[in-house]
């Protein structure tokens, strides 16, 4: 199917929904011409959602029945042409590198979409989709006059140097940029702190640390303030490494440069490393974390084989999301247990993880469990008497659960049950996150930092980009802050874990799981009976 797809759609005349009407629109009205001849589509409700562009929905004859409507939607980008209709053209810089002279297809072609959905029946709808990321034909700024700037905010993430290298060297040799500077210390640090140049020598080897070179804070953002910066400061690319508080913000400066009909490309590259974010594949630092949790997995069970009724508990990172423990659990093959903020558990009575700790012991002698830092939250505040606090980003203050669930398990054992066990705690949360990355995410932090520059050049902004379905895209923020990306317990990957470990579900057995698989977690976790502690 061909499809001219815009990202600057021209304003039409609104229709009633009770009339058909064929309508064409211009596409890419300053790329060049790419030979492709006008299309037609028939004009149908718009599916919108607040706060997101347009969503495009293409209806073309379909030649295999007669049905006319493909279900096809385009989830675009905001571009600066939207709001600065004469901003010229320019020829990019790539066709003249050596580098990319050998490709066959230098440039991703305008009408280039990726799937958000990959598997789909046979007369159902194409489905969602998104922009294609790649070097454009044509860019939007000369060369010579990008003054970019690059921020990192929140919590740290193995990967954050490499991204930030990647743009400038990207920035530096794909495009011939100069004119580079680091905004020290997150969103304050563009009226706050001072700034720092950066080239592709002063960058050269951050890749091989930990932390981000340009440090981060959470909170601190005025949106007017920081367009206030970039306006008075003259630049005209914003780079912005953070997760989804950082992403909305990134959102926020984006619209106030559209109202104050700036030439500014706002570009997010996403960062959260316990995998939470929607749409794309998997966030940069996960492997990372997942491989380096293994080493404290490891540790805790050398620990407890090697006493006598060895319990061990290692805490992972993940706040709402248990993907770092739940594949850390998968590879390591040495896990009983994987408890994750998905999945209520409870300790007393049948079916509880007190019963199950004692059946493992009598059975093997030892027993791990991989705890997520977000799981039983409810539990310990109970236990505790505390309140909810928030961090400067607005996130819940969490409690030590790894603490709370040794002191409760070591208890119920000497108290209760009068067995001896020995007790290893391991919390390895900060180690894990301050490592520099590994070479699988060195190489996504490289394709994340290009796309964004690739994103920015061509006139996109208020984007992020990931992959989806192992394609690079330009997604708008909109999409990936409005919902986190949590383990579906009742999706196979949870399911195989279950098998792998053996564990319980915690779920009373009289209720069961509902038939419907796409629930929420919080979805079905309301249907079913919790013990409570």
């Amino acid at each position: 199917m061909d499809l001219s797809l815009s990202h600057s759609i021209i304003p039409t005349p609104i229709i009633p929904h009770n009339k058909s009407h064929t309508f064409n629109f211009t596409l890419f009205p300053n790329f060049p011409n790419s030979n492709s001849q006008s299309k037609h589509f028939l004009r149908k409700p718009l599916i919108s959602r607040q706060n997101h562009p347009i969503r495009i929905r293409a209806q073309t004859p379909n030649v295999n029945n007669n049905n006319d409507n493909d279900g096809f939607v385009l989830e675009d980008v905001p571009h600066l042409t939207n709001f600065l209709p004469d901003l010229p053209s320019y020829p990019n810089p790539l066709q003249n590198s050596k580098a990319y002279a050998i490709v066959r297809q230098t440039f991703v072609h305008p009408e280039d979409v990726v799937a958000q959905k990959v598997v789909v029946q046979k007369d159902s709808p194409r489905g969602v989709h998104f922009r294609r990321a790649g070097p454009p034909e044509k860019v939007y700024f000369k060369s010579e006059e990008v003054r970019a700037c690059i921020v990192t905010c929140g919590g740290l993430c193995p990967g954050i140097n490499t991204v930030i290298r990647e743009i400038v060297c990207g920035l530096n040799v794909m495009y011939g940029v100069d004119d580079i500077l680091g905004i020290e210390g997150g969103y304050r640090g563009f009226y706050s702190k001072n700034t720092m140049r950066l080239t592709p020598k002063a960058v050269n080897d951050i890749h091989k640390r930990g932390g981000t070179f340009l440090r981060t804070s959470r909170g601190g953002h005025d949106t007017h303030k920081i367009v206030d910066n970039i306006q008075d400061r003259g630049i005209n690319q914003v780079y912005i490494i953070g997760g989804d508080g950082t992403q909305k913000g990134a959102a926020l400066i984006s619209k106030e440069v559209e109202k104050r009909g700036l030439q500014v490309a706002v570009a997010g590259i996403p960062k959260t490393i316990d995998n939470d974010i929607a749409v794309i594949d998997k966030s940069f630092g996960f492997d990372t974390a997942v491989e380096e949790a293994q080493r404290a997995i490891n540790a805790a069970h050398v620990e407890v084989e090697s006493v006598e009724n060895g319990v061990g508990i290692v805490k992972l990172m993940g706040r709402y999301s248990g993907f770092i423990a739940m594949h850390a659990t998968l590879a390591s093959r040495d896990v009983d247990c994987c408890l994750i903020p998905e999945s209520p558990f409870y300790l007393e009575g049948r079916g509880g993880l007190f019963e199950f700790v004692e059946e493992r012991l009598k059975e093997n002698g030892h027993i791990v469990i991989v705890l997520a830092e977000g799981a039983g939250q409810e539990y310990v505040a109970q236990d505790l008497h505390q309140v909810d606090e928030k961090d400067a980003s607005g996130n819940r203050l969490l409690l030590d659960v790894g603490l709370w669930l040794s002191h409760k398990i070591k208890d119920h054992f000497t108290n209760f049950k009068k067995m001896a066990i020995n007790m290893k705690y391991i919390d390895p949360t900060y180690m894990i996150r301050a490592i520099p990355s590994n070479a699988s995410d060195n190489i996504y932090c490289t394709l994340l930092a290009h796309s964004a520059v690739h994103g920015a050049m061509a006139g996109y902004t208020g984007f992020t980009v990931g992959p989806v379905n192992s394609r690079h895209a330009y997604i708008p923020i909109a999409r990936v802050t409005e919902t986190q990306n949590i383990v579906k317990l009742t999706n196979r990957m949870w399911a195989r874990l279950l098998a792998s470990t053996n564990q319980p579900s915690f779920l009373n057995s009289d209720e069961g799981i509902p038939e419907k698989v796409d629930q929420e977690p919080t979805e079905v976790m309301n249907s079913v009976k919790i013990t409570s502690v």
